[in-house]
């Protein structure tokens, strides 16, 4: 193997048991044991447990950012919803040992590249286009950030538990997930109070 194949194998072996172990229960020994090598082929590579960690989590941070992005640049507002849903899903389904690896806790040692960091920039994204929804439905674009925040959180917290139950298919999730958000979105009140304060 070259230097570069190498490196390509320990970073598969490292998702695969990360997405497997966690980041805690997955060691250097074995990593190196999966791929036939010695402990300082990936200390070489790496400089360890936590270099490798931060080259797979950087990888699925981009891969599935780069899907959601791809899903948000055109077409109406619901469209972007069932795209950016979709691709989540779709990411979930074919990715499964990614997913996982950024689902999971992170070490405290991490880069910023986690699950909820990633659905943050996903829920930025979405901000800009619930903002000129809002604007357009004359209702306060200032609170665009706490409904992309509340959007993209269902989708992600779906998707979690999607992971696992697979039933229904991904399409009818999204089509769900993308009923309860547009037709909640569809009726909203400019000036919304909780039914215990009105009395």
């Amino acid at each position: 193997m070259t230097a570069a194949q190498r490196r390509e194998q320990l970073i598969a072996i490292g998702r695969e048991l990360f997405a497997e172990r966690g980041f805690d229960a997955t060691s250097v020994e074995e990593v190196a044991a999966r791929a036939k090598v010695s402990k300082p082929m990936v200390y070489e590579h790496f400089g360890g447990k936590e270099g490798l960690y931060a080259v797979v989590v950087d990888r699925e941070v981009r891969a599935l950012l780069d899907r959601i992005t791809a899903a948000l640049t055109a077409g109406h507002p619901r469209e972007l919803l069932e795209q950016a849903a979709l691709a989540l899903l779709g990411y979930i389904e074919e990715e499964p040992h990614g997913f996982r690896v950024l689902a999971r806790e992170s070490p405290a040692l991490a880069p910023a590249g986690t699950f909820s960091s990633v659905m943050n920039d996903v829920a930025h994204q979405v901000e800009h286009i619930l903002g000129a929804e809002f604007l357009a439905r004359d209702l306060d674009p200032k609170l665009a950030e706490l409904y992309s925040q509340a959007l993209v959180g269902m989708v992600a917290l779906v998707g979690q538990w999607w992971r696992e139950a697979r039933k229904p298919d991904k399409e009818t999730v999204a089509a769900h997930l993308v009923n309860l958000a547009w037709n909640g979105l569809s009726h909203l009140e400019a000036k919304p109070t909780l039914l215990t304060r009105r009395s």
